[in-house]
């Protein structure tokens, strides 16, 4: 139990640690740009989206907070790879700040909104940056349209395995929620105060034999989807495999190749060997 350390990008280990307000305070800073004493307070919301139908698509955040300037932030880790996480922020964002009006108020009441998403996986595949930040802004002259929405984004991923001297506040941060080992927490504890205090309620948390038990079947979970798309994925190729052989067998037959020609090029082709050639090969003229 004593060595034993939560991985911090695990949403159930990323929540706990957020629940503590220095670390909350210490994060936002580096994100947002801001003096740790800038931000005042921080408070934890309700992470349910309000629901205006029935039928219409639940929203759920990981870590929902109310600045002192009455910006609200939603955090969000992803591990596994989603293609459509732009739209998925999206939506999110957009039901937060729906959220602020009631019925017969101005458009004076909205604040800002801000989304920050820690990827475990590559969302901008031609860009070499970890952290990214997108507003609202006109295309050429680059004027912002407004300043109620931001998205910020750090794909962990892309993250340098050494740092240098200078490496910034960030960086850290990005650093530390990828961090596994203990002697990466204590490196990263060591060059700044608000991470240290973030690895702390790490160890904290750790030690918590109940939340132990949640974040073991978190993390198993995790594993089980992950393996499931893995899964599902290698059955769609071996699919999409089967179905050029196929492909090929029949255009041959269609142009009266010989079987023993036929099932040379399907093993140059599709690496395979002479039985397998075959059996594709009994297998779909037997079937047409």
């Amino acid at each position: 139990m004593s060595d034993f350390l939560m991985k911090p990008k695990v949403d159930f280990a990323f929540k706990e640690i957020m629940a503590d307000e220095i670390t909350r305070i210490g994060f936002l800073s580096a994100i947002l740009k801001l003096e740790p004493k800038e931000i005042k307070e921080t408070q934890l919301l309700n992470t349910n989206l309000r629901k205006l139908h029935e039928d219409e698509k639940q929203g759920i955040l990981d870590v929902r907070i109310l600045m002192n300037n009455h910006t609200e932030i939603d955090i969000e880790i992803q591990l596994a790879e989603l293609k459509v996480w732009a739209d998925r922020s999206l939506f999110y964002l957009s039901k937060m700040y729906t959220e602020q009006i009631q019925q017969g108020q101005k458009y004076d009441v909205f604040k800002k909104c801000v989304s920050i998403s820690i990827l475990n996986f590559i969302l901008f595949p031609k860009e070499s940056e970890f952290y990214s930040c997108f507003r609202i802004m006109e295309e050429k002259r680059h004027i912002i349209y407004t300043d109620k929405m931001e998205f910020h984004v750090l794909e962990l991923p892309k993250l340098p395995e050494e740092l240098k001297e200078e490496s910034n506040t960030l960086l850290l941060w990005a650093k530390f929620i990828n961090a596994e080992r203990k002697e990466e927490f204590e490196m990263l504890a060591e060059k700044n105060s608000y991470i240290d205090h973030a690895y702390q309620q790490l160890q904290i948390i750790s030690k918590d034999k109940e939340k132990r038990i949640e974040y073991e079947a978190r993390e198993k979970a995790i594993r089980d989807h992950n393996q499931l798309m893995y899964e599902a994925k290698q059955k769609g190729i071996e699919l999409g495999i089967e179905q050029g052989i196929k492909a090929m067998i029949l255009d041959n037959l269609e142009e009266n190749i010989p079987k023993e020609k036929i099932l040379i090029k399907l093993q140059k082709r599709f690496s395979l060997s002479e039985e397998t050639a075959k059996k594709y090969y009994y297998k779909f003229t037997e079937s047409n």
